[in-house]
């Protein structure tokens, strides 16, 4: 099954970040302020995600080439 990894992963961050907005104008107790926290970093996971999923389909796409390359070498 084929899937936008990418477009999954932005969608997280968009999601964090609403939150993250929603979380700042929603006043919060001293001890709930950590939620913005799970926020931040869920945004920052999704963004790390937008970069890092298009090089790891690249580098699994170059190994199964290599790997077919040593199963039927061509004379």
């Amino acid at each position: 099954m084929e899937t936008n990894d990418v477009l999954v992963s932005a969608a997280g961050a968009v999601a964090f970040a609403i939150a993250f907005v929603v979380l700042l104008l929603v006043p919060l107790d001293a001890d709930q302020h950590w939620w913005r926290w799970v926020c931040v970093v869920g945004c920052l996971m999704g963004v790390f995600g937008c970069w890092y999923i298009p090089r790891l389909h690249r580098g699994r796409a170059a190994a199964a080439e290599r790997h077919a390359a040593k199963e039927h070498p061509e004379s």
